[in-house]
């Protein structure tokens, strides 16, 4: 699967919502995890996903865990797993790939990585492909002139929406009060979504993070949304 240029994003969605993607100095086992085991573990087409009970996606996988416990609770599900950032995606690489066989390793048949811009996926993803998809405690971006770099956006809406099945799921997940109350702000009115109030005890079935744990030991208090999609995909 080719990759969309930003040329080709609609108008109106920003060109980059990530900020870094990389921070201290790689150790050579993850130099070498990038290099040789990221390729082969690469998503490029839904040949993998052939006999899943379900296809999922989780946007900003941070350091894996939730990912790894999603395969580990859901063996039948192919999960299509999305980092740029390239310390968290040696974090999960670590788990399961043995160190010295980054470039032999078994392939784990219902994962795949997506080291780029989620929205580049969603946007080449056939139509109602998707069944859920998470977005767990993803990066708030609080300041207002940052608005626009927050995965949940008006312009996201319907490129969201146009990748999942009527039905499917988009779980969300977030700590920080600023960007709970932007996703009622912007969710909230959509015709593409519809959800009940939020949770504010994690709900059972959503394996923890370490970033809600985190968010919990400092004070705060996480809310759980499952926001189902509406109707048929757009045009």
């Amino acid at each position: 699967m080719s990759e969309d240029s930003p040329s080709d994003w609609p108008d109106g969605v920003p060109h980059r919502l990530y900020g870094r993607r990389r921070g201290h100095k790689l150790r050579p086992r993850q130099e070498r995890l990038l290099a040789e085991a990221v390729p082969r573990i690469r998503f490029t087409d839904l040949g993998f996903a052939l006999g899943a009970s379900a296809l999922w996606l989780e946007v900003g996988f941070g350091g894996g865990e939730h990912t790894l416990a999603l395969l580990r609770e859901h063996p039948a599900v192919a999960l299509i797993a999305s980092e740029v950032y390239e310390h968290g995606l040696c974090s999960l690489l670590t788990e399961i790939v043995p160190d010295g066989a980054e470039a032999t390793f078994p392939i784990p048949g219902r994962l795949r990585l997506w080291p780029s811009d989620a929205r580049e996926l969603l946007l080449a993803l056939p139509e109602a492909s998707l069944d859920r998809l998470y977005l767990m405690f993803p990066d708030p971006w609080p300041k207002s002139r940052h608005a626009k770099r927050r995965f949940v956006h008006p312009e996201m809406l319907p490129i969201v929406a146009r990748a999942l099945k009527p039905g499917a799921q988009w779980r969300i997940a977030s700590d920080d009060p600023t960007y709970q109350a932007w996703v009622e702000e912007v969710l909230r009115p959509s015709a593409l979504f519809r959800a009940d109030a939020p949770a504010e005890e994690r709900p059972e079935g959503w394996p923890p993070t370490r970033y809600e744990a985190k968010a919990i030991a400092a004070g705060r208090k996480p809310m759980y949304w499952v926001w189902t999609r509406n109707g048929a995909p757009p045009p």
